[in-house]
């Protein structure tokens, strides 16, 4: 618990952005900190190949799904160290070849996410990983992706959740996240 505290400390609070009341929390020290980002990949890498894995039909993670943007930064560390593929979700209009979507809601309106029609391969065990999870919109989009095209989602794994905001209950897959944020 002291390096998730640890972790918690690092992220520094911006009141008012991007807009009045609400106050955004910034990872980017914790990348900036090579062993804070060591701890934090650690952890998620223990967390997938201790718990998660043995919820695979074939006992491994397949493919690390990482969402626009943020999902980037950790998504592909974390996928060569399981000897899995990592597969971006963007943004609409950003990736080459076809594509599926799925759309979301934002807190100001429709947005969509797509992704490669061919990334991921029927019965592949996939997990999805972002920075955050607030409304849990977004990756409830990434998880009709991979079910789309026949990926099983194990698990959902953020940095922060907000929990007051009840996102869990959206995803089609267990979800982990290593800071809480209450309010």
């Amino acid at each position: 618990m002291a390096d998730v505290e640890h972790l918690r400390s690092l992220l520094r609070p911006f009141p008012d952005w991007p807009k009045k009341g609400i106050v955004f929390l910034d990872i980017f020290p914790l990348l900036r900190d090579p062993v804070a980002f060591e701890t934090l990949i650690t952890h998620f890498v223990h967390r997938l190949a201790s718990e998660t894995v043995s919820r695979a039909p074939n006992k491994r993670i397949d493919v690390v799904v990482g969402l626009d943007a943020r999902g980037f930064l950790l998504g592909p560390i974390i996928a060569m160290r399981l000897g899995a593929a990592f597969v971006p979700v963007r943004k609409k209009g950003k990736l080459p070849g076809e594509v599926i979507h799925a759309e979301y809601m934002k807190e100001y309106g429709l947005d969509v996410f797509e992704m490669q029609g061919d990334a991921i391969k029927p019965g592949q065990s996939v997990v999805i990983i972002d920075d955050l999870i607030a409304t849990g919109g977004s990756a409830k989009a990434a998880g009709e992706l991979v079910a789309k095209l026949g990926g099983k989602t194990l698990e959902y794994l953020f940095i922060i959740e907000l929990t007051f905001l009840k996102a869990a209950e959206k995803l089609d897959a267990p979800m982990y996240s290593i800071v809480k944020v209450d309010d």
